[in-house]
Protein backbone atom coordinates (compact mmCIF):
# COMPACT_ATOMS: atom_id res chain seq x y z
CA UNK A 1 0.00 0.00 0.00
CA UNK A 2 1.02 3.30 -0.83
CA UNK A 3 1.99 5.81 1.54
CA UNK A 4 0.01 8.72 2.20
CA UNK A 5 2.81 12.19 3.04
CA UNK A 6 1.41 12.44 6.03
CA UNK A 7 2.26 9.03 7.00
CA UNK A 8 5.64 9.31 5.57
CA UNK A 9 6.33 12.50 7.46
CA UNK A 10 5.03 11.16 10.47
CA UNK A 11 7.59 8.09 10.48
CA UNK A 12 10.21 10.60 9.68
CA UNK A 13 9.18 12.82 13.00
CA UNK A 14 9.59 10.04 15.30
CA UNK A 15 13.43 8.72 13.78
CA UNK A 16 14.60 12.02 15.25
CA UNK A 17 14.21 13.73 19.07
CA UNK A 18 11.38 16.26 19.48
CA UNK A 19 14.00 18.99 20.35
CA UNK A 20 15.42 18.79 16.48
CA UNK A 21 11.50 18.91 15.12
CA UNK A 22 10.96 22.58 17.28
CA UNK A 23 13.66 24.03 15.75
CA UNK A 24 13.05 22.94 12.13
CA UNK A 25 9.37 24.49 12.73
CA UNK A 26 10.85 27.56 14.93
CA UNK A 27 13.82 27.66 12.01
CA UNK A 28 11.39 27.24 9.19
CA UNK A 29 8.75 29.92 10.62
CA UNK A 30 11.46 32.32 10.84
CA UNK A 31 12.58 31.78 7.12
CA UNK A 32 9.11 31.88 5.72
CA UNK A 33 8.27 35.45 7.31
CA UNK A 34 11.17 37.27 6.38
CA UNK A 35 10.36 36.13 3.00
CA UNK A 36 6.90 36.67 3.13
CA UNK A 37 8.23 40.63 3.79
CA UNK A 38 9.99 40.98 0.68
CA UNK A 39 6.29 41.53 -0.53
CA UNK A 40 4.32 42.55 2.61
CA UNK A 41 5.01 46.03 4.04
CA UNK A 42 3.71 45.78 7.92
CA UNK A 43 1.10 43.83 8.84
CA UNK A 44 2.80 41.98 11.10
CA UNK A 45 0.29 40.99 13.54
CA UNK A 46 -2.24 39.94 10.35
CA UNK A 47 0.76 37.66 9.19
CA UNK A 48 1.50 35.71 12.51
CA UNK A 49 -1.93 34.88 12.85
CA UNK A 50 -2.34 33.59 9.58
CA UNK A 51 0.72 31.71 9.17
CA UNK A 52 -0.29 30.80 13.13
CA UNK A 53 -3.63 29.23 12.13
CA UNK A 54 -2.13 27.53 9.11
CA UNK A 55 0.36 25.57 11.42
CA UNK A 56 -2.31 24.90 13.72
CA UNK A 57 -4.62 23.02 10.07
CA UNK A 58 -7.14 25.19 10.55
CA UNK A 59 -9.18 27.83 8.53
CA UNK A 60 -8.79 31.74 8.45
CA UNK A 61 -11.58 34.64 7.67
CA UNK A 62 -9.99 37.89 7.87
CA UNK A 63 -11.76 40.96 7.98
CA UNK A 64 -10.74 44.85 6.34
CA UNK A 65 -11.58 47.34 3.59
CA UNK A 66 -10.10 46.40 0.78
CA UNK A 67 -6.89 47.52 -0.62
CA UNK A 68 -5.03 46.18 2.17
CA UNK A 69 -2.88 43.25 0.26
CA UNK A 70 -5.24 40.49 1.56
CA UNK A 71 -4.61 38.35 -1.80
CA UNK A 72 -0.57 38.89 -1.90
CA UNK A 73 -0.57 37.79 1.29
CA UNK A 74 -1.74 34.71 0.67
CA UNK A 75 -0.57 34.03 -3.07
CA UNK A 76 3.43 35.02 -1.12
CA UNK A 77 2.44 32.57 1.57
CA UNK A 78 1.82 29.94 -1.53
CA UNK A 79 4.98 30.55 -3.57
CA UNK A 80 7.37 30.39 -0.57
CA UNK A 81 5.60 26.84 0.08
CA UNK A 82 5.08 26.22 -4.12
CA UNK A 83 1.90 25.47 -2.75
CA UNK A 84 -0.96 25.58 -5.74
CA UNK A 85 -3.38 29.06 -5.28
CA UNK A 86 -6.94 29.69 -6.57
CA UNK A 87 -8.22 32.90 -5.66
CA UNK A 88 -12.51 32.75 -5.75
CA UNK A 89 -14.61 35.86 -6.08
CA UNK A 90 -17.65 35.15 -4.56
CA UNK A 91 -20.46 36.97 -6.35
CA UNK A 92 -24.51 36.66 -6.36
CA UNK A 93 -24.60 34.40 -8.89
CA UNK A 94 -21.77 32.11 -8.19
CA UNK A 95 -22.76 28.49 -8.66
CA UNK A 96 -21.44 25.70 -6.39
CA UNK A 97 -20.39 23.98 -9.71
CA UNK A 98 -18.29 26.70 -10.11
CA UNK A 99 -16.46 26.14 -7.04
CA UNK A 100 -16.39 22.28 -6.70
CA UNK A 101 -16.21 21.43 -10.68
CA UNK A 102 -18.37 19.87 -12.93
CA UNK A 103 -19.11 16.95 -15.20
CA UNK A 104 -18.84 17.14 -18.95
CA UNK A 105 -19.33 15.78 -21.79
CA UNK A 106 -16.11 14.90 -23.92
CA UNK A 107 -16.12 12.82 -26.87
CA UNK A 108 -13.14 9.99 -26.74
CA UNK A 109 -11.04 10.49 -30.42
CA UNK A 110 -10.47 7.15 -30.55
CA UNK A 111 -14.11 4.85 -30.34
CA UNK A 112 -16.40 7.94 -30.68
CA UNK A 113 -17.97 7.52 -28.03
CA UNK A 114 -19.14 10.55 -25.64
CA UNK A 115 -18.65 9.93 -21.69
CA UNK A 116 -18.32 12.02 -19.11
CA UNK A 117 -15.43 13.59 -17.21
CA UNK A 118 -14.72 15.52 -13.90
CA UNK A 119 -13.32 18.78 -14.49
CA UNK A 120 -12.01 20.12 -11.25
CA UNK A 121 -12.88 23.65 -9.76
CA UNK A 122 -10.93 26.40 -8.12
CA UNK A 123 -11.28 24.54 -4.80
CA UNK A 124 -8.91 21.82 -5.80
CA UNK A 125 -5.56 23.78 -4.35
CA UNK A 126 -3.17 23.74 -1.22
CA UNK A 127 -4.55 26.95 -0.61
CA UNK A 128 -7.84 28.97 -1.70
CA UNK A 129 -8.84 32.79 -0.95
CA UNK A 130 -12.36 32.81 -0.58
CA UNK A 131 -12.98 36.62 -1.73
CA UNK A 132 -16.05 38.43 -0.21
CA UNK A 133 -17.88 35.32 0.99
CA UNK A 134 -20.13 36.53 1.96
CA UNK A 135 -21.81 38.05 -0.97
CA UNK A 136 -22.85 35.01 -2.80
CA UNK A 137 -25.88 32.37 -1.33
CA UNK A 138 -25.81 29.78 1.18
CA UNK A 139 -26.23 27.31 -0.99
CA UNK A 140 -22.81 28.06 -3.28
CA UNK A 141 -21.09 29.24 0.81
CA UNK A 142 -21.88 25.25 1.63
CA UNK A 143 -20.09 24.13 -0.96
CA UNK A 144 -17.14 25.80 0.08
CA UNK A 145 -17.53 24.81 3.62
CA UNK A 146 -18.28 21.41 3.06
CA UNK A 147 -14.42 21.11 1.29
CA UNK A 148 -13.15 23.15 4.80
CA UNK A 149 -14.57 20.45 6.88
CA UNK A 150 -14.75 16.97 5.27
CA UNK A 151 -11.35 18.22 2.91
CA UNK A 152 -13.18 16.38 -0.10
CA UNK A 153 -15.43 16.93 -2.32
CA UNK A 154 -18.75 15.11 -3.97
CA UNK A 155 -19.99 15.53 -7.51
CA UNK A 156 -22.58 13.35 -8.65
CA UNK A 157 -21.98 10.77 -5.89
CA UNK A 158 -18.52 10.44 -6.36
CA UNK A 159 -15.93 11.51 -4.20
CA UNK A 160 -12.76 13.19 -4.68
CA UNK A 161 -10.18 14.29 -1.72
CA UNK A 162 -8.36 17.25 -1.34
CA UNK A 163 -4.89 17.60 -0.93
CA UNK A 164 -2.52 18.48 1.58
CA UNK A 165 -2.15 20.92 2.79
CA UNK A 166 -5.50 22.59 2.24
CA UNK A 167 -5.94 26.01 4.01
CA UNK A 168 -9.16 28.51 3.17
CA UNK A 169 -8.76 31.94 3.56
CA UNK A 170 -11.43 33.82 3.33
CA UNK A 171 -12.63 37.59 3.34
CA UNK A 172 -14.89 39.84 4.25
CA UNK A 173 -15.73 43.72 3.71
CA UNK A 174 -17.35 45.24 6.86
CA UNK A 175 -18.31 48.42 5.23
CA UNK A 176 -20.51 47.44 2.39
CA UNK A 177 -23.24 45.28 3.79
CA UNK A 178 -26.02 46.04 1.31
CA UNK A 179 -26.98 42.64 -0.67
CA UNK A 180 -24.75 40.45 0.98
CA UNK A 181 -25.47 36.75 2.75
CA UNK A 182 -24.08 37.10 6.05
CA UNK A 183 -22.22 33.67 7.38
CA UNK A 184 -24.51 31.95 9.88
CA UNK A 185 -23.12 30.98 13.28
CA UNK A 186 -22.70 27.31 11.99
CA UNK A 187 -20.73 28.49 9.00
CA UNK A 188 -18.10 30.99 10.98
CA UNK A 189 -17.85 27.61 13.11
CA UNK A 190 -15.79 26.78 10.69
CA UNK A 191 -13.25 28.88 10.85
CA UNK A 192 -10.81 28.50 13.30
CA UNK A 193 -9.48 32.27 13.69
CA UNK A 194 -11.20 35.48 12.47
CA UNK A 195 -8.00 38.30 11.88
CA UNK A 196 -9.13 42.20 11.84
CA UNK A 197 -7.52 44.10 9.56
CA UNK A 198 -6.32 47.55 9.57
CA UNK A 199 -4.46 50.26 7.72
CA UNK A 200 -0.78 50.40 7.79
CA UNK A 201 0.74 52.33 9.72
CA UNK A 202 2.26 55.92 8.27
CA UNK A 203 5.59 55.04 7.87
CA UNK A 204 4.17 51.27 6.54
CA UNK A 205 2.07 53.22 4.03
CA UNK A 206 4.98 55.39 3.35
CA UNK A 207 7.19 52.60 2.44
CA UNK A 208 4.31 50.65 0.33
CA UNK A 209 3.74 53.45 -1.82
CA UNK A 210 7.66 54.36 -2.68
CA UNK A 211 8.09 50.34 -3.02
CA UNK A 212 5.05 49.88 -5.41
CA UNK A 213 5.46 53.50 -7.71
CA UNK A 214 8.86 52.06 -9.35
CA UNK A 215 10.08 50.33 -12.14
CA UNK A 216 11.23 47.25 -9.77
CA UNK A 217 8.76 44.20 -8.70
CA UNK A 218 9.48 42.76 -5.45
CA UNK A 219 9.34 39.11 -5.34
CA UNK A 220 9.67 36.15 -2.97
CA UNK A 221 11.71 32.46 -3.04
CA UNK A 222 10.77 29.29 -2.24
CA UNK A 223 12.21 28.53 1.70
CA UNK A 224 10.41 25.32 2.38
CA UNK A 225 8.03 22.74 0.51
CA UNK A 226 4.64 21.78 1.07
CA UNK A 227 6.06 18.47 2.49
CA UNK A 228 7.89 20.71 5.04
CA UNK A 229 3.66 22.00 5.95
CA UNK A 230 2.34 19.09 6.44
CA UNK A 231 5.36 17.61 8.75
CA UNK A 232 4.88 20.93 10.43
CA UNK A 233 1.35 20.56 10.94
CA UNK A 234 1.49 16.74 12.04
CA UNK A 235 4.45 18.59 14.78
CA UNK A 236 1.52 20.76 16.20
CA UNK A 237 -0.65 18.09 16.18
CA UNK A 238 1.95 15.66 18.92
CA UNK A 239 3.06 18.86 20.47
CA UNK A 240 2.89 17.95 24.30
CA UNK A 241 -0.05 20.19 26.27
CA UNK A 242 -0.71 20.03 30.10
CA UNK A 243 -4.51 19.59 31.49
CA UNK A 244 -4.31 22.89 33.03
CA UNK A 245 -3.77 24.43 29.74
CA UNK A 246 -5.86 22.34 28.31
CA UNK A 247 -8.93 23.36 31.34
CA UNK A 248 -8.08 26.89 31.06
CA UNK A 249 -9.24 26.88 27.10
CA UNK A 250 -12.42 24.85 28.31
CA UNK A 251 -13.05 27.37 30.52
CA UNK A 252 -12.89 30.55 28.79
CA UNK A 253 -15.03 28.73 26.19
CA UNK A 254 -17.26 27.93 28.70
CA UNK A 255 -17.42 31.26 30.02
CA UNK A 256 -18.80 32.77 27.03
CA UNK A 257 -22.10 31.12 27.31
CA UNK A 258 -24.56 32.74 29.73
CA UNK A 259 -25.70 30.66 32.77
CA UNK A 260 -22.47 28.91 33.12
CA UNK A 261 -20.56 29.06 36.21
CA UNK A 262 -17.94 30.73 34.96
CA UNK A 263 -20.25 33.52 32.71
CA UNK A 264 -18.56 36.60 34.28
CA UNK A 265 -21.32 39.57 34.35
CA UNK A 266 -20.33 41.22 31.62
CA UNK A 267 -21.37 37.80 29.85
CA UNK A 268 -24.60 37.66 31.60
CA UNK A 269 -25.36 41.33 30.74
CA UNK A 270 -24.27 41.00 26.81
CA UNK A 271 -24.30 38.21 25.37
CA UNK A 272 -27.19 35.95 23.63
CA UNK A 273 -24.99 33.08 22.88
CA UNK A 274 -21.36 32.06 23.85
CA UNK A 275 -19.10 29.44 22.17
CA UNK A 276 -19.49 25.82 21.31
CA UNK A 277 -16.88 22.86 21.85
CA UNK A 278 -14.40 23.70 18.73
CA UNK A 279 -13.78 26.87 20.26
CA UNK A 280 -11.64 24.59 23.17
CA UNK A 281 -10.10 22.86 20.51
CA UNK A 282 -9.03 25.67 18.44
CA UNK A 283 -7.54 27.29 21.14
CA UNK A 284 -5.43 24.24 22.14
CA UNK A 285 -4.31 23.75 18.88
CA UNK A 286 -3.65 27.37 18.32
CA UNK A 287 -1.72 27.76 21.66
CA UNK A 288 0.00 24.78 20.42
CA UNK A 289 1.29 26.13 17.41
CA UNK A 290 1.72 29.95 19.03
CA UNK A 291 4.37 28.05 21.47
CA UNK A 292 5.97 26.42 18.93
CA UNK A 293 6.52 28.78 15.94
CA UNK A 294 8.23 30.67 19.51
CA UNK A 295 10.61 27.75 19.97
CA UNK A 296 8.81 26.40 23.34
CA UNK A 297 7.77 21.92 23.58
CA UNK A 298 4.45 23.43 25.08
CA UNK A 299 1.98 26.24 25.35
CA UNK A 300 1.52 28.58 28.84
CA UNK A 301 -1.51 30.51 29.64
CA UNK A 302 -0.46 33.58 28.02
CA UNK A 303 -0.51 31.49 24.58
CA UNK A 304 -4.06 30.65 25.12
CA UNK A 305 -4.99 34.36 25.98
CA UNK A 306 -2.99 35.78 23.25
CA UNK A 307 -5.14 32.92 20.37
CA UNK A 308 -8.71 33.31 22.40
CA UNK A 309 -9.85 36.34 20.73
CA UNK A 310 -8.87 35.38 17.36
CA UNK A 311 -11.04 31.97 18.22
CA UNK A 312 -13.81 33.52 19.91
CA UNK A 313 -14.84 36.64 18.48
CA UNK A 314 -16.67 35.04 15.61
CA UNK A 315 -18.24 32.39 17.91
CA UNK A 316 -19.71 34.59 20.38
CA UNK A 317 -23.76 36.91 19.61
CA UNK A 318 -24.07 39.96 21.44
CA UNK A 319 -27.47 41.00 22.83
CA UNK A 320 -29.64 44.26 22.25
CA UNK A 321 -28.31 45.58 25.78
CA UNK A 322 -24.81 45.59 24.41
CA UNK A 323 -26.40 46.93 21.17
CA UNK A 324 -27.90 49.37 22.94
CA UNK A 325 -24.87 50.35 25.38
CA UNK A 326 -22.77 50.18 22.04
CA UNK A 327 -20.33 47.63 24.05
CA UNK A 328 -18.47 45.89 21.16
CA UNK A 329 -17.86 41.99 20.99
CA UNK A 330 -13.74 42.87 21.34
CA UNK A 331 -14.54 44.49 24.58
CA UNK A 332 -16.91 41.52 26.21
CA UNK A 333 -13.82 39.35 25.68
CA UNK A 334 -11.24 41.81 26.87
CA UNK A 335 -13.03 41.59 29.98
CA UNK A 336 -14.05 37.65 30.25
CA UNK A 337 -9.95 37.08 29.60
CA UNK A 338 -9.07 39.79 32.21
CA UNK A 339 -12.02 38.33 35.14
CA UNK A 340 -12.07 34.04 34.11
CA UNK A 341 -9.53 32.40 36.80
CA UNK A 342 -6.35 30.63 35.81
CA UNK A 343 -6.67 26.78 36.69
CA UNK A 344 -4.05 25.10 38.86
CA UNK A 345 -0.95 22.79 37.75
CA UNK A 346 -1.53 19.52 39.26
CA UNK A 347 1.89 19.17 41.24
Amino acid sequence: MKQTTAQKLDKESKTVDTHTLITRLNRGYVRLKQEIHNVIIGQDRVIDSVLCCMLAGGHCIVQGVPGLAKTLMVRSISNVLRLTFNRIQFTPDLMPSDITGSDIIQRDPQSKKRKYEFVKGPIFANMVLADEINRTPPKTQAALLQAMQEREVTVSGRTYKLDEPFFVLATQNPIEQEGTYPLPEAALDRFMFMVYIDYPTAKAEHSIVKQTTTGTKSTVQQVLSKEDMVLFQEIVKMAPVSDAVVAYCVRLARATRPGNKFATDVVEKYLKWGAGPRAGQYMTLGSKAKALIEGRITPSFDDVKAVSKLVLRHRVIPNFNAEADGISVEAILNALIEEVPLPKYSQ
